[in-house]
């Protein structure tokens, strides 16, 4: 099948799925917006995408992907631990949730060919979330940090946590820095990007994020060095820059890192451990260690798992976990297999960056930005489709013919009518 160009209307769809993955649960916002609205306009956001994604792919053409297709065999563990329904009927409309979130992704394989369409659509979208988080700061600094976070900048407009707000401006600084070393877009386009990102990064005193992006990037310009000379040169620059920064700004780094945190509770992982203890020594029955308990919140005890890998074997047992590590192997096998290109170094960034994230953060067994940021990558590592051969033409003569006898022109004079 010949590469489609890519309509504006997938760039929508991505949008709407960017929207839906926002959450609803989040700081106080200026205007107060009731959860059930916020739900509606996410949900709506989900079906609009599927119907958009739908029309402009009327005839039902996608592409194989590995990555689509696990996503679609880890709805079989969530769909079996639901229907017990000891989550309640949440469980089974998040289920709901994620078969359309699969779906509309399947309908979007038609136009993933490796290309970088889908990495601008990205950037655009998040860049456009973390413009209402710099709106919300400069109308009301006080609600975008609060005391509640500790100072930490959230959503004023829309209610993003501070590891949202991190993790979205990590990818997009990411992915910017990575298109301008690879000449894909120009120096003052990446600094409107980079710089304001690189500000509310920082307010957002998110470490997961800060990690996640110095780790991801070194792997991903590490994949280009060998075959670029920026690459070459930006790395040589980064690693004297931070050396300088490490041995000048030693204590502001350090004050930032612990956050005012004690070392107990900095070991502790802001108490993040002691509901993973938890989670781990309660009893489960066999069906709930094989399927889990069910799509829920990413909860146990009425407190946050912050962890993929344990918030996907709480909700859907070993079978998930088995899937999403299964993912994250086949990516970075697939990443490492490809010939250095920008596309690979862009996916090799998204895969690292969501593995690092997965040990703090709950998203890889639900519909979710990290989902969705595995999708992008999944999308520059897909393989254009070939070209249709040319057309072989028709002899019509087996023998070759005759070559024309040329008529002096005192012979066509004299010719008799």
């Amino acid at each position: 099948m010949a590469a489609d160009r890519t309509p504006r209307t997938v760039g929508t769809v991505w949008g709407l799925l960017v929207l839906n993955t926002l959450g609803s649960a989040g700081a106080k916002t200026i205007v107060p917006l009731p959860r059930s609205l916020i739900q509606m306009v996410t949900m709506g956001a989900l079906v609009a995408a599927f119907t958009l994604a739908l029309a402009v792919n009327l005839r039902l053409r996608i592409r194989p992907s590995a990555y689509v297709l696990l996503l679609t065999l880890l709805l079989v563990p969530s769909v079996i631990a639901s229907a017990n329904l000891e989550s309640g009927f949440g469980a089974l409309f998040r289920c709901g949730r994620l078969a359309l979130f699969v779906g509309t992704l399947w309908l979007l394989t038609r136009w993933w060919d490796g290309g970088l369409t889908f990495v601008r659509h990205h950037i655009r979208m998040y860049f456009a979330v973390l413009g209402s988080v710099a709106a919300g700061l400069v109308i009301s600094p006080g609600a975008a940090l609060p005391e509640l976070y500790g100072g930490r900048l959230v959503g004023a407009l829309w209610p993003l946590t501070p590891p949202q707000i991190g993790q979205y401006a990590a990818v997009i600084i990411g992915l910017t820095v990575l298109l301008l070393l690879g000449r894909r877009t120009d120096r003052a386009s990446a600094a409107v990007v980079i710089v304001p990102s690189l500000v509310l990064l920082a307010l957002s005193h998110t470490r997961t994020a800060t990690l996640g992006l110095l780790l991801g990037l070194a792997l991903a310009i590490g994949s280009l060095v060998l075959t670029s000379a920026a690459a070459r040169r930006f790395f040589l620059w980064t690693v004297l820059i931070a050396t300088v920064a490490a041995v000048g700004f030693a204590s502001a780094l350090q004050s930032w890192y612990l956050r005012g945190q004690t070392q107990e509770g900095l070991s502790s992982l802001t108490g993040r451990a002691k509901v993973w203890d938890a989670l781990l020594a309660a009893p489960r029955s066999t069906a709930e260690q094989l399927f889990g308990m069910g799509l829920g919140d990413k909860s146990f005890g009425g407190l946050p798992i912050d962890n993929s890998w344990l918030a996907v074997y709480h909700e859907q047992g070993w079978t998930g976990v088995t899937l999403v590590a299964a993912i994250i192997v086949v990516l970075g096998g697939v990443a490492l297999l490809r010939p250095p290109s920008l596309q690979r170094a862009c996916a090799i960034f998204l895969i690292s960056y969501c593995a690092i994230a997965s040990y703090t953060e709950a998203g890889l067994g639900d519909a979710s930005p990290y989902l969705l940021h595995l999708a992008l990558a999944a999308a520059l590592l897909t393989a254009p489709a070939a070209a249709a051969p040319p057309a072989t033409p028709v002899v019509a003569r087996s023998t070759p013919a005759a070559p024309r006898r040329r008529v002096p022109s005192w012979a066509r004079d004299r010719e008799v009518t």
